[in-house]
C-alpha cells in the first residue's frame, strides 16, 4: 500500500510496521493509469515484427488473423489479472499475487525476475532503441554505439529523476508523452488509410495458403510478447482512485483499445505494401518503409522519431512501475530495508527507482541487455502461468477474499492461459534449450538473497 509510513520496530524480531496512509498522499485518476498501461505495451514492437511475418508466414489474412488471436489472448489475460488487481489493490502487482498464493519464496523469486529481467533489462533494450531510432530520425551518428549509449543513459535517469520527483510530475510526464505517442499514432493510421483505400483488396492475395506449424507458432509468440504488459497497472494500484473498481476497466478497456490500433496498423502495413516489399531487407524498419513508400522519405523520418517517442513512453512506463515491486518487497523484508524507505516530500519509493537505474545503466554500458532479453521469453511466461494460476488458487484457498470482479468463463478461461503460456515455455525450452537454461538460472540465482535477507529480519519460514 503505497504512500504508507513505514517505521522499523527493534526488539527481539524486527517488523515493518505499517501506518495508515497520510490523508495528503496523491493518487492517479483512470485516464493517467491507462496512459501508463498504453505506452508500456505500445513500444516499438508492432512496428517491427510484421516484417518478420511477412518473410514466415507470406499471407496477409493470416497475419491480421494471428494479430487477432493476440489481441483474444491479451484482452483474456487482462480479464483474468483483473481479478487478482481488483482483489489485492496493492502495490507490486504480480509479486503481490504470487506471495498471496504461494508464498514469499515464489513471490520474492518473481520480483527478482522482475528487478533482473523483466523490468531493468527490459528499460535497457528499449533505451538503446530509442536512442537508435533518434538518431535514424536526424540522421547523425546512427551507428554509432558511444551515442547510442550516451542517448540510452540521458533517456533512464531523466525519467527516473522526474518520477522521483512523486506522483504529480510523473503522471504528467506520462500523460504528455502517451497523448503525443498516441496521436501520432493515429495520424499514421487514418493517413495510411486514407491512402491506400483503393489497395485493400491486396489483403485478399493468398501466396502461400499452406502454413507450416512451426512458422505460425515463432509468429504468433513474436505477436504475443507485442501485446505483454496489460499487468503494468497492478504494479501502481494503490496509487489509482478506487483501485478495486477502477483496474478492471483499466486492465480491460485499455487492451481491447491496443488491439484496435495494433490491428488498424497491420491494416495499413499490409495495404501499404505487398508481401515481398515486407519481406525484403531490410526487415525490422516496417513503418518507416511504408511511411517512405506512402509519403517519401521525409515521412520515413518522422516515422523514426515517432517509433522514438512510444518507445520513451514505455520507458516511462516501465520506470514508474517496477520499482513498486521492489518497493513492496523491501517493506515485506524479502529486499533490502534501504529501499523499503519512501522519499518524505513525495511518498514515492524513490530509492527503489534509483536502485533500478543504476542497474539498467550497467546492463546498457555492458551490453549484456541482449543476452536477458534472448531468454527473458521463457522465463516471464513461466511466471505469467503461475500468476494466472493465482486465481484458481485464491479461489480455492481464499473464498472470502472480496472480488469487486470475477473472470468470465471460470476456470476454462485462467486454464486456457495456462496451457497457453506452459506450451511457449515448453516450445522455447525444446527449441532454445541454452537459453532456457540460463533464464531458469537467473531465476534461481536470487534464492541466496532471499534467504539472506529472511534471515537478516528475523521473518518466519515460508
Amino acid at each position: 500500500m503505497l504512500g504508507r509510513h513505514f517505521h522499523v520496530c527493534q526488539d527481539t524480531h524486527r517488523r515493518f510496521v505499517i501506518d495508515s496512509p497520510p490523508a495528503s498522499v496523491r493518487r492517479v485518476g483512470w485516464f493517467t493509469a491507462v496512459c501508463v498501461l498504453v505506452s508500456n505495451i505500445i513500444g516499438g514492437g508492432v512496428f517491427t515484427t510484421t516484417g518478420f511475418l511477412a518473410r514466415d508466414i507470406g499471407d496477409p489474412l493470416a497475419i491480421l488473423s494471428l494479430w487477432m488471436v493476440g489481441a483474444v489472448l491479451a484482452v483474456a489475460g487482462a480479464m483474468t489479472y483483473a481479478e487478482l488487481g481488483s482483489a489485492l489493490p496493492h502495490a507490486g502487482g504480480d509479486y503481490v499475487y504470487l506471495k498471496k498464493a504461494y508464498g514469499p519464496v515464489v513471490g520474492f523469486l518473481s520480483g527478482w525476475t522482475s528487478f533482473t529481467i523483466g523490468f531493468s533489462a527490459a528499460i535497457a533494450a528499449s533505451s538503446v532503441s530509442f536512442a537508435s531510432y533518434l538518431l535514424r530520425a536526424i540522421r547523425v551518428g546512427e551507428d554509432e554505439r558511444a551515442p547510442i549509449v550516451l542517448l540510452a543513459l540521458t533517456l533512464v535517469w531523466s525519467l527516473t529523476a522526474l518520477h522521483a520527483q512523486g506522483l504529480y510530475v510523473g503522471s504528467w510526464v506520462q500523460r504528455l508523452v502517451t497523448t503525443v505517442k498516441v496521436l501520432a499514432i493515429a495520424v499514421f493510421i487514418i493517413g495510411g488509410l486514407w491512402t491506400t483505400t483503393s489497395r485493400w483488396g491486396q489483403l485478399a492475395i493468398d501466396p502461400h495458403p499452406s502454413l507450416e506449424p512451426g512458422a505460425t507458432a515463432v509468429a504468433l509468440i513474436f505477436i504475443v510478447y507485442c501485446y505483454l504488459g496489460w499487468n503494468v497497472a497492478g504494479y501502481i494500484a494503490s496509487e489509482i482512485e478506487q483501485p478495486s473498481r477502477l483496474l478492471p476497466r483499466i486492465m480491460i478497456g485499455g487492451t481491447v483499445f491496443v488491439a484496435a490500433v495494433y490491428l488498424t496498423l497491420n491494416v495499413v502495413y499490409l495495404s501499404a505494401l505487398p508481401i515481398p516489399a515486407l519481406a525484403e531487407p531490410p526487415i525490422l524498419p516496417v513503418a518507416e518503409k511504408v511511411a517512405a513508400a506512402l509519403w517519401g522519405p521525409t515521412a520515413a523520418r518522422a516515422t523514426a522519431a515517432l517509433l522514438a517517442i512510444s518507445i520513451a513512453g514505455a520507458v516511462s512506463a516501465m520506470v514508474w512501475a517496477g520499482p513498486r515491486a521492489y518497493w513492496a518487497m523491501a517493506r515485506d523484508g524479502l529486499w533490502s530495508r534501504w529501499a523499503a524507505d519512501l522519499d518524505p516530500r513525495t511518498q514515492v519509493p524513490a530509492r527503489a527507482m534509483w536502485l533500478q537505474a543504476v542497474w539498467t545503466s550497467i546492463l546498457i554500458v555492458s551490453g549484456s541487455f541482449e543476452q536477458l532479453v534472448v531468454y527473458s521469453g521463457v522465463v516471464l511466461a513461466a511466471f505469467t502461468a503461475l500468476t494466472v494460476g493465482a486465481v484458481l488458487v485464491l479461489r480455492q484457498r481464499a473464498p472470502d477474499l472480496p472480488r469487486p470482479y470475477r473472470a468470465p468463463a471460470y476456470p476454462w478461461l485462467p486454464l486456457g492461459l495456462i496451457v497457453g503460456a506452459l506450451g511457449l515455455v515448453a516450445y522455447s525450452a525444446l527449441n532454445r534449450p541454452a537459453e532456457a537454461a540460463w533464464g531458469l538460472l537467473t531465476v534461481l540465482a536470487g534464492l541466496p538473497l532471499y534467504w539472506w535477507w529472511r534471515r537478516s529480519t528475523d521473518l518466519p519460514g515460508p
